[in-house]
C-alpha cells in the first residue's frame, strides 16, 4: 500500500481580549517592519553590503542581523523571534519566485493589507475544545485565545498563521496526515466548458448559471468608494470609509467561494475524470486601452468583459476540482481550448459560422444542432488523450479557504 502525505487546512476566527488584539497588532507591525527593512537592504543596499563583506545577503545572514537588531530595538523583543524569521523567510521565497519568473518583484507590507504573522514551531502550538462550538488555542507570547466554530483537526499541526482581515482575527491551522492513495474512481467522466454566460456546461448536457456576485456588488461598491474619495486622508471618517469597501469586497469574496465549493464538490463527488480547458485568464483579462500612438477599440466594453471574466473564479474553481477529485481517485486534466466552440460534436467539421450566436451551435457541414456550450464540452472531454496537465500536479495545493474545512470538501 502506497502512503502519501495529506496537507490540510482548517480556518478558526479568534476571538481575543483587549489587550491581546493589541498585541497581536503589534506582533504584526514588528514583522511587517522586519519584512520591508531586509527588503530595502536588499534592493537598495545590495552593493556596498555585498562590497563591505564579500558575501552576498541571504535569510541566514538577515537572520543573523535580526538577532543584533532585536538587541538594539527593545520594542522587537515583545514579538517571537520565530514569527519575525517567517518574515524574512517570506521575503526570501519572494525574491526566488521572482528570479524564477513565477511573480514580480517584491513589494511592501502595508498596514491594514499585511496584517499577519506565522508560528512554525509546532511544539509552542496547541489547540483544544471549551464547549460545543467553541474552543481555545494556544500561541506564543499571547496565550490562550479564544475561537468559535470548533471542529477537531484532520490532522497534526504544522504551523498556525494569524491574521485579521476587514477588522477581525483569523487563525489558520496548516495540518498534514499519512494516508492511504485512494483507490482510482470508476465513476464517468465529463468535460466542462467554462463562460460567462454560462458559469460551467458539462458534457451530459447540465450546466450551471454564473453568480455574478460581483456585478450584484457593484452598485454598493460604487457607492462606498465615491463617499470614500471625499474623504480628508489620515482622517477617522477615511478609515471607516476604507473599513466599509472592505467589508462589501470581503462579502463578495466569501459568497464566491462558497458557490465555488458546493459546485466543485457536486461534480467531484458523481465524476472521476474532469477535463477542463487551459485557459489563460490573465492574457483573457487583459486590458485593451493601449497606449497614446495605438490607442485600443471598444475600451469600455473590454473592461466589462474582463470585469465579468475574474468575477467568475475559474483559476480556484480548477484548484479546487484537482484537489477534491484527487481525494477521491479522480482525475483533472486540462486540454487545448482551441476551437472547442467552433468544432462540430458529431461530424468534426471546424468553421467559425457553426456558432450563430451565444446558445445556438448549428453545424454547416451535416445541419447538427445543440447548446453551443455542451458541444464545446463534449469537444474538450474528447481530447483527454492531447491532455496539457494532469491533477498530480496540484495535490497538494490547496486555495487559501474562508471559514470552510476542508473535511467537507
Amino acid at each position: 500500500m502506497i502512503w502519501w502525505r495529506h496537507d490540510l487546512a482548517a480556518l478558526f476566527r479568534l476571538y481575543p481580549t483587549a489587550v491581546q488584539e493589541v498585541q497581536m497588532a503589534q506582533i504584526a507591525g514588528a514583522c511587517r517592519f522586519v519584512y520591508n527593512l531586509a527588503l530595502e537592504q536588499r534592493r537598495d543596499w545590495w552593493r556596498s553590503y555585498k562590497a563591505s563583506t564579500g558575501s552576498n545577503i541571504s535569510f541566514a545572514s538577515q537572520s543573523r542581523e535580526l538577532t543584533e537588531l532585536r538587541h538594539e530595538l527593545g520594542w522587537l523583543k515583545a514579538a517571537p523571534v520565530h514569527a519575525l524569521q517567517q518574515a524574512l523567510r517570506d521575503l526570501d521565497r519572494a525574491y526566488q519566485n521572482f528570479f524564477a519568473g513565477r511573480a514580480d518583484y517584491p513589494t511592501t507590507r502595508k498596514r491594514g493589507l499585511n496584517d499577519s504573522f506565522r508560528f512554525p514551531d509546532p511544539v509552542s502550538l496547541k489547540l483544544e475544545r471549551t464547549g460545543q462550538s467553541c474552543g481555545r488555542i494556544k500561541l506564543p507570547k499571547l496565550g490562550w485565545v479564544s475561537l468559535r466554530g470548533w471542529y477537531p483537526l484532520p490532522g497534526d499541526i504544522c504551523t498556525i498563521t494569524v491574521s485579521r482581515r476587514v477588522g477581525h482575527w483569523f487563525a489558520a491551522v496548516q495540518c498534514a496526515r499519512e494516508i492511504a492513495e485512494p483507490i482510482r474512481s470508476i465513476l464517468p467522466p465529463v468535460g466542462i466548458d467554462m463562460g460567462v454566460a454560462i458559469f460551467a456546461a458539462l458534457s451530459d448536457g447540465t450546466s450551471v448559471a454564473p453568480a455574478n456576485l460581483g456585478k450584484k456588488a457593484l452598485g454598493a461598491l460604487a457607492k462606498a468608494q465615491r463617499a470614500l474619495a471625499r474623504k480628508k486622508r489620515g482622517s477617522a471618517n477615511r478609515l471607516k470609509a476604507i473599513g466599509r469597501v472592505a467589508k462589501i469586497q470581503q462579502r463578495v469574496v466569501n459568497a464566491r467561494k462558497d458557490f465555488l465549493h458546493k459546485h466543485s464538490t457536486i461534480i467531484a463527488k458523481n465524476h472521476g475524470l474532469v477535463v477542463v480547458e487551459a485557459l489563460k485568464v490573465r492574457n483573457m483579462s487583459a486590458s485593451a486601452k493601449g497606449t497614446i500612438e495605438a490607442p485600443g477599440r471598444k475600451v469600455r466594453q473590454k473592461a466589462g468583459l474582463n470585469r465579468a471574466i475574474l468575477d467568475q473564479g475559474w483559476g480556484m474553481f480548477r484548484s479546487m476540482l484537482a484537489y477534491k477529485l484527487a481525494d477521491r481517485g479522480g482525475t483533472l486534466v486540462e486540454v487545448s481550448a482551441v476551437y472547442t466552440s467552433q468544432t462540430c460534436a458529431c461530424c468534426g467539421h471546424v468553421d467559425p459560422a457553426n456558432r450563430q450566436n451565444q446558445a445556438a451551435f448549428v453545424c454547416v457541414h451535416c445541419g447538427h444542432t445543440a447548446n453551443a456550450d455542451t458541444n464545446a464540452a463534449i469537444n474538450i472531454l474528447r481530447r483527454t488523450d492531447t491532455a496539457l496537465k494532469p491533477v498530480e500536479g496540484h495535490r497538494t495545493k490547496r486555495p487559501d479557504e474562508a471559514g470552510t474545512i476542508l473535511r467537507a470538501a
